[in-house]
């Protein structure tokens, strides 16, 4: 006869199943951020995504309705762990530390071009698009507001700040130099920003 103990052990204890669809929708994540690198946004498929994390097409379409829908939760995903949002006591410090790390992310080549591919695939599919700004873009400004609001709240942040401004100079460079003109997300670009919105009137 089991004992109370035992029973709330067995409760705690992840299922197999569980643990199995954890595994598969890692692996799927990856195949497809890996694929975009390899063969681009355009040559990418489901059945290769499938083939290539080892799952049925049927398992990848029970979860998302697109490909793109599978890159968006892997940016999503790699976006909230590469970009904290730690306290670094004043908003020029903050703002500094989101950059860099902010940066470091649209700077990588393989997060780069899923950056690109599923902005393009926004401008094609409206309802794509719709869930790509609410899902990521609108996250990322959220994000920014945090610290907004932290600074706002310490008193340290320029009095004509708004988070909405501050959000358009960032994320508008940043997708600027995605996009546009293949330069550099370097030191000398977050120096001009921090300085930029971290002027005081």
């Amino acid at each position: 006869m089991s004992t109370a103990a035992e029973s709330d052990s067995e409760a705690a204890r992840p299922k197999p199943g569980r643990r199995r669809s954890e595994d598969s929708r890692e692996a799927i994540l990856q195949a497809a951020t890996t694929l975009v690198v390899e063969l681009g946004y355009a040559a990418v498929s489901i059945e290769k995504i499938a083939q290539r994390a080892g799952v049925g097409k049927q398992t990848i379409y029970r979860w998302w309705p697109s490909k793109g829908d599978v890159l968006l939760e892997a940016l999503a995903e790699k976006a909230s762990v590469y970009v904290p949002l730690p306290d670094e006591g004043s908003w020029s410090a903050d703002l500094r530390r989101m950059l860099d790390d902010s940066f470091t992310l649209a700077g990588t080549s393989q997060l780069a071009e899923l950056l690109r591919a599923l902005m393009v695939e926004a401008q094609l599919d409206p309802a794509f698009g719709a869930r790509f700004r609410a899902d990521f873009l609108e996250r990322r400004r959220e994000a920014l507001g945090v610290l907004v609001d932290r600074a706002r709240s310490r008193g340290d942040l320029p009095p004509e700040l708004t988070a909405e401004f501050a959000a358009d100079v960032v994320f508008g460079v940043i997708w600027y130099r995605l996009l546009a003109i293949p330069r550099p997300f370097d030191r000398e670009l977050a120096d001009h920003i921090v300085t930029l919105l971290g002027a005081r009137a």
